[in-house]
């Protein structure tokens, strides 16, 4: 096929969506924006944007579900008794995940501080109170595969981490000093850390932050027999940004009670959450027991496909939709170009689509929030992997896709132009 009949497919499959944008463009002139004085950010100066990145929290993650803004508004307008509130909220919790209990926490981090308290103070007043000062008790905690950005959550509880970055090493890692073995492992080695675990009666907290969808992952940790396992809320879960959610065994939910907020005393105190952040998480995984995760990613690969079409009617400019195996697992759209030929590179078109109206944010090596010695500090130097522009469909909202088709294919035509 000639390259000029492989244009001419490429703007005949965009057709629709050119003609989606001017009907979009038009309704703007005709209804007018919104109000400015209903957006609670501009009036004090900060610039809402279009997030293409993903749940990232520096992002504030995502956006929750119409039932937990109104579940949050309804908790909001009584008073009630917290210690009965999770207590209650865990028999709801155990009921939904096949789990013994479970809490909810102030997001994943939260629930890998109290499970490590929970793991080494367990429910002795006399531990909690002394915590982080370990002295006494068993304080080490086993990182298998290696440490991660995250685990100041669990030094902060007075753990002293010990590496395995392999099953290999996981058995002479274990001590009489080991309080709990932590992993975020999904695959099959999970199982087999799990019997090496069970044997040398060790409990596993696996983080799976990002784990729902799908949400079967609630009860398949259960059911493979996870001592703790925890999920983020502000992440696919599109609960409070401040909230997660630690489910497990009861005895070390129980401990992780006992060493978290409102508990005074207890090290985890400064992790709270309110009565609206533990109904809304609650309402959001109730939620998620109804929801037809083959529709959205339908819906959610429509709007990356919509892009790509955009996109490639710029000569020169391919693109990729895939699935990550990790993080964000929703599809993915990646924008490809020869960066000497445009001269324009991934973070330049990148610092452009963050300067203009509306900001948008897509996915690349750039990332504001990682302190600058952490990959460092978790593995040693070592090279950056090749920069990509990616587009990560679950955060977009609807007619976003084709704001960002435009503004990509505006910068990377005016790039190609000047060739």
């Amino acid at each position: 096929m000639s390259v000029e009949r492989r244009m001419f497919m490429k703007w005949a499959a965009a057709a629709p969506v050119l003609g989606a944008i001017v009907w979009q463009e038009m309704s703007r002139k005709l209804l007018g924006a919104p109000r400015e004085a209903a957006n609670v950010y501009a009036r004090i100066g900060v610039r809402p944007l279009i997030n293409a990145r993903g749940t990232w929290t520096y992002l504030s993650g995502s956006l929750m579900l119409p039932e937990v803004r109104q579940a949050m508004d309804a908790a909001s307008r009584q008073f009630v008794d917290l210690f009965e509130l999770q207590a209650a909220v865990g028999k709801r919790l155990a009921a939904l995940s096949g789990a013994e209990s479970g809490m909810i926490t102030s997001g994943s981090a939260g629930a890998m501080a109290a499970a490590t308290a929970a793991c080494i103070a367990g429910t002795d007043p006399r531990h909690i109170w002394q915590l982080p000062d370990t002295t006494g008790l068993k304080n080490e905690v086993v990182m298998l595969g290696g440490r991660i950005a995250f685990d100041s959550a669990i030094r902060l509880a007075g753990a002293k981490l010990v590496m395995a970055n392999s099953l290999t090493e996981l058995p002479s890692a274990i001590n009489n000093q080991t309080a709990m073995v932590y992993t975020t492992w999904r695959d099959d080695n999970l199982q087999k850390a799990l019997a090496i675990t069970k044997r040398e009666k060790v409990p596993l907290l696996l983080d799976d932050a990002a784990g729902i969808p799908p949400f079967e992952n609630l009860r398949r940790y259960a059911s493979m027999g996870v001592d703790l396992y925890c999920f983020s809320g502000g992440k696919g879960m599109r609960g409070p940004q401040c909230a997660g959610v630690l489910l497990g065994r009861k005895d070390l939910i129980d401990a992780a009670l006992k060493n978290y907020n409102p508990n005074e005393g207890a090290i985890c105190r400064a992790m709270k959450v309110g009565k609206e952040e533990i109904i809304g998480m609650l309402t959001a995984i109730e939620t998620w027991e109804k929801v037809d995760v083959s529709a959205l990613n339908r819906e959610w690969n429509s709007k990356v496909q919509r892009i790509a079409k955009l996109v490639e009617t710029v000569p020169g400019v391919t693109t990729r939709i895939y699935v990550p195996e990790e993080g964000n697992s929703y599809p993915t759209l990646q924008v490809n170009w020869d960066e000497k030929a445009f001269e324009l590179t991934v973070a330049q078109c990148d610092a452009q689509l963050r300067a203009g109206e509306p900001r948008i944010e897509v996915l690349t090596n750039f990332n504001p929030s990682l302190v600058s010695v952490v990959e460092e500090g978790i593995g040693g130097k070592h090279e950056a992997p090749k920069d990509q522009l990616e587009i990560v469909s679950m955060t977009l909202q609807d007619g976003e896709d084709l704001i960002i088709g435009k503004r990509l294919r505006e910068i990377l035509s005016a790039a190609k132009a000047q060739k």
